[in-house]
């Protein structure tokens, strides 16, 4: 069984207005996501892990933190990491669900604050990585940040919400300014109520 680089779930140009460059979806997408996508099903053929499902990929060779295994978790984990972040964005503009606002607010005090932590852990992650809206394994909701491709399943928690701060992400439309890319995504990107199924 093959990985597939998954379809954009709206055209390369739709989040244009929202301040996702077409140019940008068609670099980041067709060529980064693709990359991990093909350099991954080169690195399984012929392991333990040739017929594993993604999430199992990303779980053992995590867990087994041998360097052999290396190559296969940063691929493993940015394929899923990414094909998740497409789903995270694009929603239409009704808003975000009742339950997931209320959820919220019951764990940061208000949506603004949510804001301000998810931004402040993109901002604050050095170099490459992602910040994530996690449901944690005590089942409350919380803001983390993880360095190149480690992601939430690594700890086993539910990701909600993640943003790619790895530069391939926002230098085209936003050069070196990754607050103002992380704000943005935030308040014109996110599509909520996908946020809010994954509860």
């Amino acid at each position: 069984m093959s990985f597939e680089l998954p379809d954009l779930p709206y055209a390369h140009d739709a989040l244009a207005s929202k301040g996702m460059s077409k140019e940008t979806l068609e670099y980041h997408h067709d060529i980064h996501h693709n990359t991990y996508v093909t350099t991954l099903n080169k690195l399984v053929d012929g392991t333990e892990w040739a017929g594993k499902s993604l999430e199992e990929i990303v779980t053992g060779t995590y867990e087994a933190g041998a360097v052999a295994q290396s190559g296969i978790f940063n691929n493993a984990s940015q394929h899923w990491n990414h094909s998740q972040f497409w789903e995270m964005m694009g929603g239409d503009e009704s808003g975000m669900p009742s339950e997931l606002e209320a959820a919220l607010k019951d764990s940061f005090g208000t949506i603004e604050k949510f804001k301000e932590d998810f931004a402040a852990a993109g901002a604050g992650q050095f170099g490459s990585g992602w910040a994530w809206l996690v449901k944690d394994t005590d089942g409350g909701l919380k803001v983390t940040k993880t360095e190149n491709g480690v992601n939430p399943l690594c700890f086993g928690q539910t990701a909600l919400l993640g943003c790619d701060v790895w530069e391939h992400s926002y230098y085209i439309d936003f050069r070196n300014k990754r607050p103002a890319y992380l704000a943005n995504f935030l308040d014109n990107l996110v599509n909520w109520e996908n946020v809010a199924s994954r509860m």
